[in-house]
């Protein structure tokens, strides 16, 4: 059973999956939140066997809760009604989407559009992986 990671954002979601050891998070895809989305993160959930999701939850660096983190509330609501009888745990995303950015600019990922196109599944995975190391 896997474990699945979100990088919630009002524009895009990015999708992170564990492997099946729950070891190694990988980079799975971005979700457009225009349409149906909820019901594309179900898909994957039944379509990988995830019996868990972890969902980025951007704290200030002051530790507090801003707009962003009550957005993010409201989509775990969300998500919750929709996918029920699943596990769905917060995840402190502090600096997720910086250290994807710096990634991409060492791997010298040139252009704005093109780093967008990968930057949220890079920070659903940074989450993700940051989730299962603390469970060894």
């Amino acid at each position: 059973m896997r474990i699945l990671g979100i990088d919630y954002g009002t524009k895009k979601i990015g999708i992170a999956i564990s492997d099946e050891t729950n070891t190694i998070a990988l980079p799975h895809g971005v979700i457009d939140t225009d349409g149906e989305y909820l019901d594309k993160i179900k898909e994957i959930v039944k379509k990988n066997k995830i019996t868990r999701i972890v969902v980025g939850m951007p704290i200030t660096l002051k530790g507090e809760k801003g707009k962003r983190a009550l957005e993010t509330e409201d989509f775990i609501n969300e998500l919750a009604c929709k996918i029920e009888n699943i596990e769905i745990v917060e995840w402190d995303e502090r600096l997720s989407t910086r250290f994807s950015e710096r990634i991409l600019n060492k791997a010298n990922v040139k252009g704005r559009k093109n780093k967008k196109k990968v930057i949220d599944k890079i920070a659903a995975t940074f989450i993700l992986q940051g989730y299962l190391d603390s469970l060894i």
